[in-house]
């Protein structure tokens, strides 16, 4: 019931206690499940103080029960125990203080935390923590890895001695903290989250030796599972040995089965790395004299080539064929060149033959008159008339008679031929004359 009150009219701190106390009363026997963080027996006393912790929330509650109801476990139970308390809350009203009054003690079973544990991993693995798609591959050569262990214990002894003999440059950035007990889970989880915000950090191990399942609880918690789900730096899980597997393993990027196995899988082997370069160089090497040797045959196989052997034997054999050719064209335009030239000398001898200066050569002479005109028919002309007759040889002037008995024809042909038989003979072989001849001849019967 809620309670009046106004700062005019305060509840005394007693009576809030009372009221506290009141409330808490009605409240019936409950089941409680935790883990032992102390346990005070002392000698003849009638009652033990325990005090249950929840690892996952970090918070306490103190416990009272009489001695023959501890007792009853004493051998089973200890400090780090997980137990089930069956207790009524109690209101200690001078202190103020709350705690439990214990009727019966239980200690929690193997079987029953595995199968708790097995509920867990399932609702985990629906959430999809455990998928193998969200694992990132770890850096081949991390340059500082952040390590999460027990302070001096073996699992730190046996990750930085093994890391550092397979490679002896590799830096560690170590947080050492409780890896079972009550204070176990916040202490680690505090430790990853730190490691995961150094972004010089390449890769996270969580390592622990070997214990019963109750020593491994802590890395089986929800809240360790979670924080190191949502790291971005790769994140190897290396707790107990190869039976081992609590919970950290599915969710981790990589899972080794010791510390030992962790520190050869998170850091290359210098002494393998070195043989693999050497291996590697030699696979180059025969490649490359391979390949140069393979070159090598091609050009000597190209250099035994005829026209590698004697660059000049194409050109040579081309310039006897062009030589040939031209023989060939020239001995071609020599038969046309003959040809023509025959053609030419009979064509021109044809025409040396029915030219004018043959006919007169032979003895026949042209006739014109003053004018130039030449004289066809005798009609042309008239008596007394002066023409100028041409001959091979030259030209001299005739007159036409004035006969009635003759013809002015006639006159004209006796004239003509009396006057140039009085010539001397023209030469064969001239084919037209330059020279001109004048005289007066009358061409008459005489």
């Amino acid at each position: 019931m809620a309670v009046s009150t106004s700062p005019g009219a305060p509840l005394p701190v007693g009576e809030v206690s009372r009221l506290i106390g009141g409330w808490i009363d009605r409240l019936g026997a409950v089941w409680v499940e935790g883990q032992i963080t102390q346990l005070s027996r002392r000698p003849g006393a009638g009652v033990v103080f325990l005090t249950l912790r929840d690892p996952s929330y970090n918070i306490s509650v103190g416990v009272t029960c009489f001695r023959e109801v501890f007792d009853a476990v004493a051998d089973v139970v200890g400090e780090g125990a997980r137990v089930v308390v069956h207790a009524k809350p109690e209101w200690y009203a001078p202190r103020g203080q709350l705690s439990l009054r214990a009727a019966e003690i239980r200690p929690v079973g193997v079987g029953e935390l595995l199968a708790r544990l097995e509920q867990l991993k399932k609702s985990l693995a629906a959430e999809g923590l455990f998928a193998p798609d969200r694992k990132k591959p770890l850096p081949f050569l991390p340059q500082l890895i952040g390590l999460v262990c027990g302070r001096a214990s073996a699992a730190e002894r046996d990750v930085l001695e093994n890391a550092r003999h397979r490679w002896p440059a590799v830096r560690f950035e170590v947080r050492n903290v409780p890896v079972q007990g009550v204070h176990a889970v916040p202490q680690v989880v505090q430790a990853v989250k730190e490691l995961d915000a150094l972004d010089e950090v390449d890769v996270i191990v969580v390592a622990r030796g070997g214990g019963s399942v109750e020593d491994l609880l802590p890395f089986s918690d929800e809240q360790l599972v979670r924080a190191v789900a949502a790291c971005r730096t790769p994140v190897v899980s290396a707790i107990g040995h190869e039976p081992d597997t609590p919970l950290l393993d599915y969710v981790a990027d990589l899972r080794a089965s010791t510390p030992t196995d962790a520190a050869k899988k998170v850091v290359p082997d210098v002494g393998e790395e070195a043989e693999r370069v050497r291996q590697l160089r030699d696979r180059a090497r025969r490649c490359v004299q391979a390949h140069v040797e393979r070159e090598e045959r091609g050009l000597a196989h190209a250099l035994a080539r005829p026209c590698m052997e004697d660059p000049h034997r194409m050109v040579d054999e081309r310039a006897d064929h062009v030589a040939a050719l031209v023989d060939r064209s020239r001995r071609t335009l020599r038969h046309l060149l003959d040809r023509a030239d025959s053609e030419l000398a009979h064509t021109r001898a044809r025409v040396v033959a029915l030219s004018p200066a043959a006919t007169l050569r032979r003895g026949y002479a042209v006739l014109q008159r003053a004018d130039g005109h030449v004289v066809r028919d005798p009609a042309e002309v008239t008596a007394d008339e002066t023409l100028r007759a041409r001959v091979s040889e030259g030209e001299f002037t005739v007159r036409v008679g004035a006969d009635d008995d003759v013809s002015p024809a006639d006159a004209v042909d006796t004239a003509g031929t009396a006057e140039a038989d009085r010539r001397p003979e023209a030469d064969a072989d001239t084919d037209t004359g330059t020279g001109t001849g004048t005289g007066t001849g009358t061409g008459t019967d005489e």
